[in-house]
């Protein structure tokens, strides 16, 4: 607009009509008034979006201001969202039965027990019987080992012993931990709600009232032991495997063939027939000479004394 007013100002009637270089006059008029236009539409362009930014920048912040909250909560396990997936707690036992020769037995369980030692391993129990004349040899170990080292630990029992057998179990404790930690946050938050009372002095209380806050606050601290005491236990179980090892002395096996000879059979038991027999003979002389001694000697000097009258009244 203030271009123009120049132009029109500046090209009167009388001036085009007696100037001899209007041609050149009204050619940079005209370029005077595009160099304008473009400064008038750039000047407008970039108002345009400073406030339109502006006030975007304005509402945003005002409708963050009345949507924040008074304060930050702390997210619970109960305030998870419901997609999130859910930490499950499980308590793994495994129970194996290896077999070691009679000679290597004692060996083979300090291996393990010395193995367990180097690991992230807890030794729970430990078992060693020696072999004896009148029962075989046997060893336990009972131990929670962390998941990342049980495979090192049965690697190393395998270089040792030969397993038998192997029983693995699995129980889900994740409801229970879950309701564990529940009740700690619960009562965590009672303790702290009493103790605040305690150091309210703005509240005029009797000391009665303060006897029974101060009583209910130690009854909930001892709650609280017991309680957490019970979670400690579920973390060793569901942290840790429990891994029982029992070894028994390997057994020589001795098949017979198909066929065989009553003969030689009856040869090869007639050496334990003939001890069994003894052995029955002894046991029952054993069993029936006190009663010869005590019955039998007054019998026969009974016997001898008739026999004597008899051959006196004879003569």
């Amino acid at each position: 607009m203030t271009c123009r007013k120049h132009l029109r100002s500046h090209f009167s009637s009388s001036t085009f009509a007696h100037r001899p270089g209007v041609l050149l006059l009204v050619l940079a008029a005209a370029l005077s008034l595009g160099g304008c236009k473009r400064s008038d539409n750039e000047t407008s362009a970039a108002a345009e979006p400073a406030m339109a930014y502006g006030g975007s920048m304005g509402m945003k912040s005002a409708r963050l201001e009345a949507a924040a909250p008074p304060a930050p909560v702390a997210a619970t396990a109960s305030d998870r969202a419901p997609d999130a997936p859910l930490q499950r707690f499980l308590a793994v036992r495994q129970d194996l039965n290896v077999e070691v020769p009679p000679e290597h037995l004692a060996d083979a369980w300090g291996k393990v027990r010395d193995l367990c030692g180097t690991l992230q391993c807890e030794l729970l129990s430990s078992t060693l019987q020696r072999e004896t004349p009148q029962q075989p040899g046997s060893a336990m170990l009972e131990m929670r080992v962390a998941p990342a080292d049980v495979d090192r630990l049965l690697g190393g029992l395998a270089g040792v012993a030969r397993v038998v057998s192997q029983n693995t179990t699995s129980e889900d404790k994740t409801a229970e931990v879950i309701d564990v930690e529940a009740r700690i946050r619960n009562r965590v938050e009672f303790r702290d709600s009493l103790r605040l009372m305690l150091r309210d002095t703005a509240t005029k209380r009797t000391m009665a009232d303060l006897l029974a806050i101060q009583r209910t606050l130690s009854d909930t601290q001892a709650e609280l032991d017991a309680i957490a005491t019970q979670r400690k236990v579920l973390e060793q179980q569901t942290s840790k495997q429990h891994v029982q090892i029992q070894f028994t002395p390997a057994r020589m096996l001795v098949q017979g063939g198909r066929s065989y000879n009553p003969m030689m059979r009856a040869l090869r038991e007639a050496g334990s027939v003939l001890a069994e027999s003894v052995g029955t003979l002894i046991t029952f002389l054993a069993a029936v000479l006190p009663w010869l001694l005590l019955v039998g000697l007054p019998l026969a000097w009974l016997l001898r004394l008739l026999w004597r009258r008899r051959r006196i009244k004879a003569a």
